[in-house]
Formats: C-alpha cells, structure tokens, sequence
C-alpha cells in the first residue's frame, strides 16, 4: 500500500509540470501550425499558377511528405542514441520556420517544389524527438489526453493560419507572394517560444512520475501490426493540397474560399483531437475503428459533391488529420519502452509517409483519369486498415494499453 500511495503522491506532483510542459509545447505547434499550415492551403494553387501540372503537384506533395516522412527514421534514431532531443528538434523547426517566408521569392514552380520539400524535412526532423519529449509528459496524465490537447492546440494554429491567407490574398488581390511574406510573423513567434521551452524543460524525460525503462529487445509484434494498419490509413488519405487543386479544376469552390475550407478542416481537427483523446484514454485503441470508417466517407463528398457536400467532405477530411496526429501516435506510446520512442516514432512515420506518397502518386494519376476511381481507392485503403486496428485492439485490451492517467508504463 505504501508504495503504491507514494507513486500516486508523486504523480500528483507531476502532473502539473507535465501538463504545462504540454501546454507549452502546444503554443509553439500552435505558431508553426499558424505559418506552415497557412502555406499549405495554397501551395496547391501557387503551384499551379507558377505553370506545375495536377501530376506534378501531387509529386510534389508527395514527394516532401515521403522525404519528411523517411528523415525521421535517422532523426528518431540518433535522438534516442544521443540523448539530444533539443537540439534536434530546434534544427528541425529552424529550417521549417525559415523555409516558409522564402516562398515569397520563388520565381518558378520548381524553387517553389525546392522549399515545399525543405518545410516538410524541417517537420520530420523534429517530429521524433518531440513527440518522445511530449510521451514522458504523457505518462501521467494520459497518452490520448496529451497528445489531444497538443493536436488541438496545434490544430487551433493550423485554423487562423489559413485565415490569414484568405484575408490577406482577398485584401492583396490574389498576391500569393505577399501571403507567405506575412508568415514570417508567427514563424518568429514560433521560434521566440521554441527558445523559452528549452531554458524551462531542459529534461522532459523527468517529468514522468516514474524513471524511464531502459530496454534491449526489439518493437514488440503488435507494433508492427499497427503500423501495416496505419500505414494503409494513410494510403486512402489524400493530401490538400491535390484535393485544394482538384476545387479549381472542377470549379467547386472558388480560389478566395480554398483557404476557409482549409481553416473548417483545421477547426474540426482540433475540436475532434481534444475531444477523441479523453475518448482514446477510456475506451482504447479501438475508438480508431469506428473513426477509421466515418472519416473515409471525406473521399466522395471532397472529390464528387458540389459545394456543400465539399465543404463536409473538408470537415471529415478534417477530423481524420486529427486522428492521425494524436490518437494514433498516442497509440504507439505505451507499445514502446520510453527509451525506444524516439526511435518508434521515426520508424513508425517512415513507413507511414511511404505509404502516404505511394497513395498520393496514384491519387494524383487518377484525379486526371477517373474521380471515381479515385473514391474506390481511398475508400478501399481505409476499410482494409481495420481488421488489422481490430487484431491489435485484441491484443493490447487486456493490459489497457491506452493508457489512463497515471497507468503503468507498457
């Protein structure tokens, strides 16, 4: 009993600091969010009008997202070798903050493919270390609540971001130029914030109640499920950039509205995100399966409705980014050993963004050739992940592996 009431005392000690730790890293995914996401809602029409075609437009996308998605396989990987979880993730976020305003200056579609790519390594150099840092904190007041609460926050920035864009291009008269230049102002928010979370948290990894476990075997089997499972999730989910493209080439939602379309999907995300991370804490991983099957509905509402039904298509497509930024790297946490995080986590989002370019490139093949094909694919891609969610939910739901507040480490 003594022992036990001790961990108790002392997770109630550091949930405060953990929250906050969250919090803060929340108000710099907030800023980054604020910049990269609001370039985002436009890269697919800037692209278009600097003369790239749909194909090369979905390459492009895909590309940056295969490459940002890979480099976390070496990121994650020296950060648990090392040790340096800040400086890695600082020179990721440098490099993605800076890239960003330089849009402004490209004078042809190419330099614009150049920079579009450099973002996306910026956010995948990152990525492991900080979702490592946030998993520590995460321990004691719930994996899909941290994460929920960051996604949200992040998401909140991904919503205003894309609203200053459309403000701005109505205001400028379509200057897109002027739209990314504007960015620079919440990147050096971003990177002010960035500074002050390294001199309060120097060691994240101590915020959790219980010292971390050193392990030498390899991931567990049902990781490896999970990623085959995510990873055909992430096939079937179109990148916006393609699906914003797609809008101007059936003309269903104009070049001044794309942005606010964007901003609905980035609100519902976040909203969903806060919300579905208590859900994931109290029922599980197998929340992800009835979400798997709503959120692929966004496929034939974005691609084949008109107005109106894109803009629900937007708002599912939405909900799902939410998903995959928060519940299913929530899930990964308490499969792990805390000093391999890093190192799942890269591995992880490796093969979860091959798999996403390898979707995007036949995604970008059939928008030209046949919508409906498209639909068939993505929705197909989706409905094969959940048998696969199904057998990890039964393997992972004796030991709760979701884990509540203050639950024993996985």
């Amino acid at each position: 009993m003594l022992p036990a009431l001790t961990r108790a005392r002392g997770a109630a000690r550091n949930a405060s600091p953990a929250l906050k730790f969250v919090l803060m890293v929340g108000a710099m995914s907030f800023f980054a969010d604020f910049t990269y996401e609001g370039s985002r809602s436009i890269t697919g029409p800037y692209l278009g009008l600097l003369g790239a075609s749909a194909f090369t437009v979905s390459v492009v996308s895909g590309a940056g997202e295969f490459i940002g998605y890979n480099i976390r396989l070496f990121s994650g990987r020296s950060s648990d070798r090392t040790g340096m979880y800040w400086p890695i993730a600082i020179g990721g976020y440098v490099l993605q903050m800076a890239v960003v305003p330089l849009l402004a200056l490209a004078g042809s579609w190419q330099w614009a493919a150049v920079l579009i790519i450099a973002e996306r390594i910026g956010k995948g150099i990152r990525n492991p270390p900080r979702d490592a840092m946030l998993s520590h904190a995460a321990k004691d007041i719930g994996y899909g609540w941290a994460f929920g609460v960051h996604e949200a926050l992040d998401q909140f920035g991904a919503l205003f971001g894309p609203l200053l864009v459309a403000l701005v291009l109505a205001v400028g008269h379509h200057d897109y130029k002027v739209a990314f230049a504007v960015l620079a102002v919440p990147a050096a928010i971003m990177l002010s914030l960035l500074g002050v979370a390294r001199v309060l948290y120097p060691r994240p990894q101590d915020l959790a109640s219980a010292p971390a476990q050193v392990s030498t075997q390899g991931l567990p089997r049902v990781f490896w499920i999970y990623v085959a499972g995510a990873a055909l999730a992430a096939a079937g989910f179109a990148d916006f950039p393609l699906i914003a493209f797609h809008f101007q080439r059936a003309g269903t939602v104009s070049p001044d509205l794309t942005p606010v379309f964007y901003a609905v999907a980035m609100a519902v995300s976040g909203t969903g995100s806060l919300v579905l991370g208590k859900v994931f804490d109290r029922a599980g991983i197998g929340v992800l399966i009835p979400l798997t099957i709503v959120t692929a509905v966004y496929a034939p509402l974005a691609f084949l409705g008109g107005f109106w039904a894109v803009l629900a298509g937007s708002a599912l497509w939405g909900l799902g980014m939410g998903v995959q930024e928060s519940l299913i790297p929530a899930a990964v946490a308490p499969m792990v050993a805390p000093d391999r995080r890093a190192s799942a986590y890269g591995l992880f989002t490796g093969i979860y963004g091959t798999a996403w370019v390898a979707g995007s490139i036949v995604i970008g093949v059939l928008v030209t050739v046949s919508v409906s094909g498209l639909v068939a694919f993505c929705i197909a891609c989706e409905v094969a992940a959940i048998p696969l969610i199904w057998i990890v939910r039964a393997r992972t739901r004796p030991s709760r592996q979701a884990a509540a507040p203050r639950g024993p480490a996985a």
